[in-house]
């Protein structure tokens, strides 16, 4: 897979997965830059992990327009702390909404924050990521949802992609704060299985 990231400083990014999992020929950390003397637009920063299971690299290409294109129909329903108690809207319009077909997005914060150079001292940020299948207790009053698949990155301004600095995955976040994660690290291709606590906020379109 290439998981390509873009910065609104134009500063891009490109992470690659092998899914097949060959056999490392490499070592992880910095590696030579690639040649790219075909390529007059594309100015290569940084290499990483090449020879392994995830090579990633920043980059710069000189696009002659780059724009965002953002949707901006979403309306927040719901948002609640890390342990639970509501902030803002209801459990209860996030519910209806579901059972009305509309889609849900969510914005989980600090999700990335272990994979920080010192995860105390992570900056503050909020991953967002849509949802698929919704499910609704009605013993415990609690709402989860399966989320698409994730590319978790340590956090930065720019945000880039360094050995060790990224996984992807699957999560399951609830209405109570608890997010269930089944993560891949890229190297290996082997998943673990992990649950926090985190502010979330809920989103329907």
């Amino acid at each position: 897979m290439s998981f390509f990231m873009y910065n609104q400083d134009g500063q891009q990014a490109i992470a690659r997965p092998y899914l097949d999992g060959p056999p490392p020929v490499g070592q992880l950390g910095p590696s030579p830059l690639d040649d790219h003397s075909d390529m007059p637009k594309y100015h290569q920063q940084d290499h990483w992990d090449a020879g392994t299971n995830a090579p990633s690299s920043n980059f710069i290409y000189d696009f002659d327009v780059y724009r965002y294109l953002v949707c901006d129909d979403w309306e927040e329903v719901f948002s609640h702390t890390a342990e639970g108690a509501v902030v803002s809207g209801s459990q209860e319009s996030l519910c209806d909404a579901f059972a009305q077909g509309r889609e849900i997005k969510v914005g989980i914060r600090g999700l990335c924050a272990d994979l920080a150079e010192r995860p105390g001292a992570a900056p503050d940020h909020t991953v967002f990521v849509q949802t698929g299948p919704g499910y609704y207790c009605t013993q415990r009053r609690l709402f989860s949802a399966g989320s698409q698949p994730v590319i978790r990155v340590r956090p930065g301004i720019p945000m880039r992609y360094v050995s060790r600095g990224w996984d992807f995955g699957w999560l399951m976040p609830r209405s109570d704060g608890s997010v269930a994660c089944w993560l891949c690290d890229p190297y290996t291709l082997r998943f673990r299985k992990s649950q926090g606590r985190y502010a979330i906020r809920w989103f329907v379109r």
